[in-house]
């Protein structure tokens, strides 16, 4: 997986942007190596 400060997503390949727990992730079901995640806030223990 990617981590990045900015995440692009390519709708034509199949990416797909979703926000989960403050963090933007890029998913893709085509082809999973294309994965991406823009660091969000520092979680809470």
């Amino acid at each position: 997986m990617k981590v990045k400060a900015s995440v692009k997503a390519d709708p034509s390949k199949g990416d797909l942007l979703v926000r989960r727990r403050g963090r933007l992730y890029v998913i893709n079901k085509k082809d999973p190596n294309r994965k991406q995640r823009q660091k969000g806030p520092a979680r809470k223990k």
